[in-house]
């Protein structure tokens, strides 16, 4: 990850940390590596947690560095939920620039903010998945767990209504305590009338 003073510019995505830091250096040569940062040790346990539990976008301070129209493309992109995916046409429209389907694929590739820019979340037209700058294989296992997230959460709440459903309505005021009643504590009984 490599952070400006506006906000994270750069989140890669691999499994060996010497390319990982090699690539950062090429993007940014004139950087000085960081380690220990509190910000960015917070910002990358988000990501982390977002990888394990796709649950709602990445809220991280962003600096986007890119073309105006680029930034268009991410911006949207981020807009997406996850677990929903887009064509590059239909991104295309929803930009303004309804015939800037491969400029909006190219935007997707040069995108430097992984996850953060869901720009896996892009699919072709027939609705398959295409090129990602981390590989397809990766694209596809994000676009599975961003999914079987979505459907655990759905799940949760069908599971939670028919749970409230099943015990009935409660009665009024149930869990309550009545006005000028007496405080009880756990295990102690009212008075009896």
């Amino acid at each position: 990850m490599a952070a400006s003073p506006r906000g994270v510019c750069a989140i890669e995505l691999g499994a060996r940390p010497a390319a990982l830091r090699r690539r950062l250096h090429e993007w940014f040569p004139a950087a000085a590596l960081v380690e220990g940062d509190p910000a960015l040790e917070r910002w990358t346990q988000s990501v982390v947690r977002f990888v394990d539990a796709p649950s709602r976008n990445l809220e991280l301070p962003l600096d986007l560095r890119g073309t105006a129209f680029q930034r268009r493309v991410w911006r949207a992109l981020r807009r997406l939920p996850p677990g929903a995916t887009v064509t590059y046409a239909e991104l295309a429209r929803r930009i303004g620039r309804p015939r800037a389907a491969r400029a909006v694929a190219g935007a997707c590739a040069a995108n430097p903010l992984a996850l953060a820019v869901p720009c896996h979340r892009a699919v072709r037209g027939d609705g398959t998945v295409s090129g990602y700058r981390w590989g397809v294989e990766r694209k596809r296992a994000l676009l599975r767990r961003e999914r079987a997230a979505v459907l655990r959460r759905e799940r949760a709440a069908v599971l939670g209504t028919r749970s409230r459903a099943a015990r009935g309505p409660r009665p009024s005021g149930a869990g309550r305590q009545r006005a000028g009643a007496p405080a009880r504590g756990p295990g102690q009984r009212l008075p009896a009338s």
